[in-house]
């Protein structure tokens, strides 16, 4: 006769488990206001001996903030007096004042917080007109700026002399066809420095080699531009090349003319001549 099953043996062990609790994702902190000396420059290298913008709403010049929790427009005014830069906060008498840069900077201590969130917080012509100074914002500037000069002064370093006096015409002119190759070599050194996008732009377009091309042979007699400047001849016997579209520069069409099918042919003549 089969025993009975006991108490400790029906019993079964289930594991316990673990219920994950969903946790609210944490919101981004917003940057909190720092109390500390804040400088200001005009932006685009602007350097007046004095440069004044609107201090407070006028007719003439709006001075408005939309405040998204009031869901309104606040009127903004600078006064030396007050605590706040909103005219619905002020009381009293307001002194006025004045937002003036000095040969295209503006100093505004730590003391002057209504001013200083005028400025970096609510005027209208923040970022357009004036930039408040940011050190890592700089130096992220710097150092791209700094990039580029490299990759502009590699690039210069081992270009031919062909396309070096091409990229340099576009800033000298005929100046270059008296250079040396030396001579040549220093200033396209130098303007790769000094304007690094532009040179690397140059650079990349094959239309200012072309345009350098026709040049030369234009000015070694092989091709004669008309008077007019409508119609490239031969320099031997006079023979229509090609005309020149309305509106547009001649060399800059030759340069276009030489990569068709006709030009192409006409290219290897005159690089044989030259």
């Amino acid at each position: 006769m089969a025993k009975k099953a006991t108490k400790a043996e029906e019993t079964i062990e289930v594991a316990t488990q673990e219920v994950a609790v969903k946790t609210a994702p944490q919101k981004p902190t917003k940057p909190t206001w720092e109390i500390k000396d804040r400088n200001y420059y005009l932006k685009g290298n602007k350097s007046p001996l004095t440069f004044t913008i609107p201090s407070r709403h006028t007719m003439k010049h709006s001075l408005l903030y939309f405040d998204e929790k009031q869901g309104s427009q606040r009127e903004l005014r600078y006064a030396t007096n007050q605590a706040s830069p909103f005219v619905d906060e002020q009381k009293g008498q307001a002194t006025m004042g004045h937002i003036t840069f000095k040969n295209g900077t503006l100093h505004v201590p730590k003391e002057q917080q209504n001013l200083q969130k005028i400025l970096s917080l609510y005027h209208p012509l923040r970022k357009n007109v004036y930039s408040e100074f940011n050190a890592v914002e700089e130096a992220k500037d710097d150092l791209e700026i700094l990039d580029l000069q490299i990759d502009a002064l590699n690039a210069a370093r081992s270009m031919d002399v062909d396309q070096a006096e091409a990229i340099l015409r576009v800033e000298l002119g005929s100046k270059v066809a008296s250079m040396s190759s030396k001579e040549l070599r220093r200033d396209l050194l130098l303007f790769a420095k000094s304007n690094p996008s532009l040179f690397i732009s140059l650079a990349n377009d094959e239309n200012v080699i072309l345009r350098n091309f026709g040049i030369r042979a234009s000015e070694a007699g092989i091709i004669k531009l008309s008077q007019d400047q409508r119609t490239f001849t031969w320099g031997s016997n006079g023979r229509k090349l090609m005309n020149v579209p309305f509106d547009e520069n001649p060399f800059s069409a030759f340069a276009a003319f030489l990569k068709t099918d006709e030009g192409v042919e006409i290219y290897k003549s005159i690089d044989k001549k030259l």
